[in-house]
């Protein structure tokens, strides 16, 4: 066999039945105080609900992730995260919502915890979009 060296990102995968009930514990083990949960407009429920579990440490629900990271949603997001004074994200959804937390994460420096929804390859991949003035761009992100 030919010799190899394979580097990941770091990451934590929880998976199974009745995981969620983990992500308190999970925060602490981070030791966030202040968690800004991200979602979708269809997925503010969900990111509420998750807000609501988590407590004192939701410091608020940002439901303006969309398809393909427009610059001006990410910058909402990012002032709105230094606004709450959050020391980590909450991404709720998909790879919209995944991506809109890599995007933020590489300007203010916070974790990221995902709740994925669906499954896509920004779960678990450096790789995230954005799109400025109509032209997306995929970057790659040392954040996850």
């Amino acid at each position: 066999m030919r010799a190899f060296t394979f580097n990941s990102q770091p990451a934590r995968v929880i998976f199974g039945d009745g995981a969620l009930a983990n992500l308190p514990d999970e925060l602490a083990r981070l030791e966030v105080k202040k968690v800004l949960v991200l979602s979708t407009r269809p997925q503010q429920l969900a990111a509420q609900s998750i807000a609501d579990q988590i407590g004192a440490r939701a410091a608020g629900v940002f439901a303006g992730a969309v398809m393909h990271v427009p610059i001006e949603s990410a910058q909402k997001a990012v002032t709105q995260a230094r606004h709450l004074q959050a020391d980590c994200l909450l991404a709720v959804g998909g790879g919209s919502t995944t991506g809109l937390a890599k995007a933020m994460a590489l300007q203010i420096d916070l974790p990221i915890v995902a709740i994925p929804t669906t499954y896509a390859g920004s779960k678990m991949t450096p790789i995230f979009g954005i799109t400025e003035a109509g032209l997306k761009k995929v970057p790659v992100s040392s954040v996850l």
